[in-house]
């Protein structure tokens, strides 16, 4: 089996990109979605916003805040009867 060791300060680097490349890949994702339906709908400030790839932007709805999740916590979505 031919395995590659990294080193600690090579792999520090390639995770220190990793923001970098899921910026890139949500920009991507966003322009796709507007080049494919010709809208995208998204959360910005407590708002559902629809923005149309002709540059509309229009306020669906409001919308509650985030709900604030400690590192390690679980959280269940209560069921409704």
């Amino acid at each position: 089996m031919n395995q590659t060791r990294m080193s600690e300060e090579s792999m520090q680097r390639m995770e220190a990109r990793i923001p970098e490349l899921a910026g890139s890949a949500f920009k991507l994702a966003y322009l796709q979605a507007l080049t494919t339906s010709g809208k995208v709908i998204e959360a910005r400030q407590g708002q559902l916003i629809e923005t149309t790839a002709e540059g509309a932007v229009r306020v669906i709805r409001s919308i509650a805040k985030p709900t604030q999740v400690r590192v390690g916590e679980k959280r269940v979505r209560a069921r409704k009867a």
